[in-house]
């Protein structure tokens, strides 16, 4: 078999009934190993413009803390009635407020557990 004008049979020293066997073979290794390459570049896209430090703890904060830090002493009856109700042996370490009159209540237990908690301004549970 005569291909780019080399006589690969003699070239290889193969003789000629196993010619076309490893003319396949080399067929399939060359698809294979160009669809590995092809495969490769795929995942190796960009996926968008990294932003710098300050406008990533920027952004965290906005989404995050809403809140203004007030006194323990400051929050209504019914949430600091709904604490110990619920949670006996919590401390309230931390209080804040958002705009819409909801809590945001950092909590210790007894065993040194600690917690976040949300309630609205008459003491109800808020999932947040």
């Amino acid at each position: 078999m005569i291909i780019f004008g080399i006589d690969w049979h003699i070239y290889f020293n193969i003789p000629i009934k196993f010619n076309h066997i490893k003319f396949h073979i080399m067929k399939k290794i060359l698809f294979v190993a160009a669809l590995a390459l092809g495969s490769m570049t795929a995942f190796a896209q960009e996926t968008g413009a990294p932003q710098d430090d300050a406008t990533q703890a920027t952004a965290q904060e906005a989404t995050q803390d809403n809140f203004t830090e007030i006194e323990s002493s400051e929050l209504p009856e019914a949430i600091t009635a709904a604490v110990s109700q619920n949670y006996p042996t919590a401390t309230i370490n931390k209080a804040s407020v958002n705009e819409a009159e909801q809590y945001k209540l950092e909590v210790a237990l007894e065993d040194g557990t600690q917690g976040v908690l949300y309630a609205d301004k008459d003491g109800n549970w808020i999932d947040m």
